[in-house]
């Protein structure tokens, strides 16, 4: 889903936006030959991702410069770990530093975000085979790069788009009902047209939807706002004839307890949509040997700012 060709292209944007016609700070005030090392370091704990974005943004400005992982994503850290080491032309690793840190902050957030859940649905015995799933409330045109990040975080993919899956939501139930038809017979209808492979997904925010839904023979049933005794009501009587999904009011605070019912899926747009991104700084080091002595941090107040995403300097 995060393909080379994805990553290519939202960070040639980033750049266009952040520098169109160069940097003109590094370009007046850094010498042109001057080499430079800094490492990517962690200020809080978090889970990584965005290892390959965050190395694919400095190659992009300089083929000089090289970027060495010590984190894979998916891995959690502490603060103070050293998740990857940059070297190259100062003017490069300047450059880039801050479109790098915005994606890979935003991303490590997310897979923090969605690790979170993971352990609060794993809590409960029920709770260990539920899959904790996204959304589509995505960053418009950074999707592939949110959902991925929700992978890293030992989350799952809901439909990545509208042309995945046929997901049947409120509001297209509404205009069936406008024009009298019946949901049993459009479901059945939908099944012959569509190929074999595709799965039918119908959202229903109330029991008795249930049971004619799941007559025309859904694959998925989610329970949207359901209680927490609706959904054990729900989970009863679908009984294995389709997978259940909850979605809505899913927090950290309730998604074990409704793990605990029995269904099989937990969407959250949470994962995605308000996520904070994870305090990561760039610390740079002009000497050979990279220490805590003569590190410079690029987020003090004596050089550039490298630990708030989203920094407009």
């Amino acid at each position: 889903m995060l393909t080379a060709a994805t990553i290519d292209a939202a960070l040639h944007l980033a750049i266009d936006e952040d520098a169109p016609w160069g940097d003109i700070t590094g370009d007046t005030f850094v010498p042109a030959g001057a080499p430079a090392t800094a490492v990517l370091r962690a200020r809080e704990a978090g889970v990584f991702a965005g290892g390959a974005v965050f190395a694919r943004t400095f190659s992009l400005i300089d083929l000089g410069v090289q970027v060495e992982l010590a984190a894979a994503d998916g891995d959690a850290f502490s603060p103070g770990d050293i998740l990857a080491t940059v070297t190259g032309p100062a003017r490069a690793v300047l450059r880039a530093e801050r479109i790098a840190l915005n994606f890979c902050q935003r991303m490590s957030g997310i897979a923090t975000r969605t690790r979170a859940f993971v352990d609060a649905a794993a809590s409960t015995s029920a709770g260990e085979r539920v899959r904790i799933a996204d959304t589509r409330k995505t960053t418009p045109g950074l999707r592939a790069f949110d959902k991925h990040a929700v992978r890293c975080g030992g989350g799952h993919n809901h439909r990545f788009g509208l042309s995945d899956a046929v997901m049947v939501k409120d509001n297209h139930l509404g205009v069936l009902a406008g024009q009298d038809h019946d949901v049993t017979a459009a479901i059945r209808s939908a099944r012959a047209r569509l190929s074999h492979t595709t799965t039918i997904e119908v959202e229903v925010d109330r029991l008795e939807q249930i049971a004619p839904v799941l007559d025309g023979g859904a694959d998925i049933i989610m329970l949207d706002n359901f209680s927490l005794d609706d959904l054990r009501s729900g989970v009863e009587l679908i009984a294995g004839r389709a997978v259940v999904e909850a979605s809505g009011n899913v927090t950290l605070d309730t998604v074990a307890d409704i793990a605990a019912t029995g269904v099989d899926v937990i969407s959250s747009g949470a994962l995605t949509h308000s996520v904070r991104a994870i305090d990561l700084g760039l610390d740079l080091d002009l000497k050979p040997d990279i220490g805590p002595e003569s590190d410079t941090d690029l987020g003090s107040d004596t050089a550039l700012e490298s630990d708030t995403v989203l920094d407009y300097d």
